[in-house]
């Protein structure tokens, strides 16, 4: 790893302490086994300095497998900050919504029942108890949750609102001045479409200009055409609320935990378990003055990270978080650790 010697690990470090409650846990299993020295070291041993933490790793951990021959490509997400209210009014029209009773979790290691060859993990329990494609989110967005109760929270602008649902988190300011942290808690089954690549891909924008910062504004300069570009991703999520989330930490990630600015990568779970750290090395990605190279933790998940190559890093919360991981769309170098238990098998 001939690139590990100018990497910090010491966030790594913060974001796998985060993770080893969980990795210990019942509910981690055989799953959490092979991580458990290194879990019970890290909440005994707090690293302090790169030193204590790249010893650490080094003794806890190997490389085992990385993205040489299919290099990886690495995406940027953000807990976005905005005002909000708990009643809806002029000012804040636009709903979160809780998860409706009918929407059914499908287990994973089940057949999928006939239609719902791509209902992406949920369903909808019909009248009958027949399992159905749950409606998309133009439907949604046409009433079909109305007077049901479910409104978690009200914003003020449909195009935060959308993006709040492509981030899967938020940090809301309430009228009195609170704050209200909001997570993912569910989805509607539809596939997830990228509104960027719809642009590029009908001559709408050229790729380069294709980041958040782009679609945003290509957003604002067509307001009349706005409502339905974003009704092309079908998908639609649903919000809970995070009670007693820890103010200076990130919002919770698939794995149960809080997420560490730039030290915490969602994967897809079936190829990379929860708990793992990752060296990634993005060349073309320039953060802070140098090229990106940095020890990340695996500790979330996205509807649009699929395959053992493809990460979304977590930037934090607010604007100049949102800026950055609106630029981040590089390929890159994945090295993953894997810990001794399992030895050098990938």
């Amino acid at each position: 790893m001939p690139d590990w010697p100018a990497v910090d690990p010491t966030p790594a470090f913060l974001a796998f302490s985060r993770s080893a409650p969980a990795l210990l846990s019942a509910e981690a299993g055989a799953r959490g086994e092979p991580f458990r020295a290194a879990a019970e070291a890290a909440l005994r041993d707090p690293a302090r300095t790169p030193d204590e933490a790249r010893r650490f790793f080094e003794r806890f951990f190997r490389p085992a497998r990385s993205t040489d021959d299919a290099p990886g490509f690495l995406t940027g997400y953000y807990e976005p900050e905005l005002p909000a209210s708990r009643m809806r009014s002029p000012a804040f029209p636009v709903p979160l919504y809780r998860a409706p009773p009918d929407l059914v979790r499908l287990p994973p290691s089940e057949p999928l029942p006939e239609g719902l060859d791509d209902a992406q993990g949920f369903a909808r329990l019909d009248a009958s108890g027949r399992l159905v494609p749950y409606p998309d989110r133009a439907a949604i967005e046409d009433g079909w949750l109305s007077a049901q109760g479910l409104e978690l929270v009200w914003l003020a602008d449909p195009v935060d609102a959308f993006f709040v649902h492509v981030q899967g988190s938020a940090r809301l300011r309430l009228e009195d001045g609170s704050t209200l942290r909001v997570g993912y808690s569910a989805k509607n089954g539809h596939r997830f479409t990228a509104i960027g690549r719809v642009l590029v891909a009908e001559g709408e924008l050229p790729l380069e200009e294709a980041d958040m910062a782009g679609i945003r504004r290509w957003l604002a300069a067509h307001p009349e055409r706005a409502p339905a570009l974003m009704r092309r991703n079908r998908s639609f999520i649903f919000f809970r609320e995070i009670e007693g989330a820890d103010p200076e930490a990130g919002p919770i990630g698939g794995q149960g935990v809080s997420l560490t600015p730039m030290a915490s990568l969602a994967v897809d779970a079936g190829f990379t378990a929860y708990g793992t750290p990752i060296l990634v090395g993005a060349p073309e990605l320039i953060v802070e003055g140098v090229p990106f190279r940095r020890l990340v933790i695996a500790q979330d998940t996205g509807s649009a990270i699929i395959g053992a190559g493809r990460g979304d890093l977590f930037t934090g919360s607010g604007e100049t978080a949102g800026t950055l991981a609106g630029m981040i769309r590089h390929p890159a170098r994945w090295t993953v650790l894997l810990p001794l238990a399992m030895g050098e098998a990938p």
